[in-house]
């Protein structure tokens, strides 16, 4: 049987719902064939977490930004992010974007975050992790204006149309599919996973959230990316150790692991 090799691209294993069991966790993630994870930040208050855990273990990487709607009193400046992400097991900026579904900080804010995040991570040449909720045309028109194309990125968590996907496809996006992508009733998200270049695909959890089937409902974590990769080796007709491998090998390329 071929080896399974897997990668977690964007998971938030740092949140206190794996206080208790952490270290299990990170037992069962390897158990599945899981052989790295990023660990991705949503504020700037805590990316000493995730830095931390990156340095403890040599199969964790970490980024370094702030969630589109996460509400701040300062917000973070180019030179604040370039800073954080001066490190060597930092490999991305973000997660940065755009929501339109939960508006707790204003579009225009959003924006203006976007825009500095994405600057960011073309001074310091490292792909910026976009977080797109029902804003898709904001942004694309945002990744276009800023030249993400300089840097590269992943639309985490892929969840809007062929049409979107496409677009982000032609700025150079990797696309990243999440546990949504097995929900019975995303038949056009599957569709979509099964159209994405191969060099462009990537998988993630979103831990703790987003939990695949046949787990929905619980607690994710970084071992049931298995499940995303099962289901996106069976809508491409392919099997799973080479979805795997090629996943992994995307995510080690766009990470610059």
């Amino acid at each position: 049987m071929a080896e399974i090799r897997l990668f977690d691209s964007h998971c938030h294993v740092n949140f206190s719902h794996y206080s208790e069991d952490r270290d299990a966790m990170f037992e069962r993630m390897a158990a599945q064939g899981v052989e790295g994870c990023a660990v991705v930040a949503v504020d700037l208050d805590h990316v000493h977490e995730l830095r931390a855990l990156a340095e403890a273990r040599d199969n964790v990487w970490f980024s370094a930004g702030v969630h589109p709607n996460h509400e701040v009193e300062v917000e973070p400046d180019v030179d604040v992010l370039c800073k954080l992400a001066d490190h060597p097991r930092c490999v991305a900026i973000g997660e940065t974007g755009m929501d339109f579904f939960r508006e707790h900080v204003s579009p225009e804010i959003q924006e203006a975050r976007f825009r500095t995040h994405i600057r960011a991570a073309v001074a310091v040449n490292k792909p910026v992790i976009v977080h797109n909720r029902e804003a898709d045309a904001a942004s694309m028109r945002i990744l276009s204006d800023e030249g993400v194309t300089e840097c590269g990125g992943i639309m985490h968590c892929f969840s809007s149309d062929w049409d979107t996907a496409s677009q982000a496809i032609d700025l150079g996006m990797s696309i990243s599919f999440s546990g949504n992508v097995t929900f019975k009733r995303n038949d056009e998200l599957r569709q979509v996973a099964a159209k994405v270049p191969e060099d462009l695909l990537m998988l993630e959890t979103d831990s703790p959230y987003l939990s695949p089937m046949p787990y929905r409902g619980k607690r994710n974590e970084p071992a049931y990316v298995r499940y995303v990769a099962e289901c996106i080796a069976e809508v491409r007709g392919m099997p799973l150790a080479e979805l795997a491998r090629i996943t992994t090998e995307n995510t080690r390329r766009r990470f610059n692991i």
